[in-house]
């Protein structure tokens, strides 16, 4: 396909999915997405004298020794969320699109989920910005409101070269420290597979860091057709998508259920990293919808601060 060609299929898809994204979003840009991150944005207002029934966690320590009275900064909540999505498209993200199967590629799933996101921040008046990486920043986009620059955004998702590259998800928790300067709530949307199926403990302490400061969300971008091996006894050819490598394997009973167990022990791996970070991770499946997936996790994320 030429360039141009290509393009232009580029931004029919941008904007079916932009089309798609504004009928079902704007119930919930007015509740649930607002209010499951309502108090993220926090801003410092003042400083003054501390009473009664004030809270010693916000004690100024510095202008209380200072004038050897007891002092309290005060906040106040900042009316706009700074949001920031961090998309891995590396080479693992193309998998998908098989007929019978799965109806789209991993990449186009997660291009929803940033829509969904996208959408709702717009029809919010928030700014919002990406990062897209594999081992390395592919493409930073400053945090910015606006039409276009949604569908910037969106374009950009949909647009990323085909990449051989392993996936880095330390350096995409790099480099939202560097790119977020303020505290943001993040969608790190990615599908989480590792080098040889096991998690760099690199990556809890990572993901545990920035939690910290900001508010990170899991994203995980899942295909029916990853978790088990087609039936049969005849030898498999696998290409490694992050790698040049190709490598024939047996896949009998007893290598697909070997093969089975390994998947579900990356999966135990990735929630347990994220249930010790105090993250929430939400499972997108290219088999059913985007939407009502994220809305669910939004009014159920809602609830949990109300309580």
């Amino acid at each position: 396909m030429q360039h141009s060609e290509a393009l232009a299929e580029i931004l029919r898809q941008v904007k079916r999915i932009e089309i798609r994204t504004n009928r079902v979003v704007s119930s919930l840009a007015a509740g649930p997405y607002r209010s499951a991150f309502r108090g993220q944005g926090m801003a410092f207002e003042e400083v003054r004298e501390y009473v009664a029934g004030d809270d010693i966690r916000s004690i100024d320590w510095n202008v209380t020794a200072r004038t050897g009275t007891p002092f309290v900064k005060v906040f106040r909540e900042e009316r706009e969320l700074s949001t920031f999505l961090l998309v891995d498209v590396s080479g693992s993200m193309r998998f998908g699109a098989i007929p019978g199967i799965s109806p789209r590629a991993k990449l186009a799933l997660a291009a929803e989920a940033a829509a969904v996101v996208a959408v709702s921040a717009l029809k919010n008046n928030d700014r919002i910005g990406l990062v897209t990486f594999s081992d390395r920043t592919e493409l930073h986009l400053p945090a910015r409101k606006g039409r276009g620059h949604v569908t910037r955004l969106l374009r950009e998702v949909l647009a990323s070269e085909v990449t051989s590259r392993p996936t880095s998800l330390v350096h995409a928790l790099d480099e939202l420290a560097h790119v977020a300067k303020r505290r943001t709530v993040c969608f790190l949307i990615s599908d989480f597979l590792f080098p040889r199926g096991v998690l760099d403990q690199r990556f809890a302490e990572s993901l545990a860091r920035a939690n910290r400061r900001h508010d990170v969300v899991g994203l995980r971008i899942c295909d029916p057709a990853e978790a088990s091996l087609p039936a049969g006894s005849t030898p498999l050819v696998v290409n490694n998508p992050e790698g040049e490598e190709v490598g024939v394997f047996a896949h009998g009973r007893r290598e697909r259920r070997a093969y089975a167990e390994a998947w579900r022990t990356g999966r135990d791996q990735v929630q347990a990293a994220f249930r010790g970070a105090d993250c929430d991770l939400v499972d997108l499946d290219t088999t059913r919808s985007t939407f009502a997936a994220l809305t669910r996790f939004f009014r159920e994320r809602r609830r949990s601060i109300h309580v």
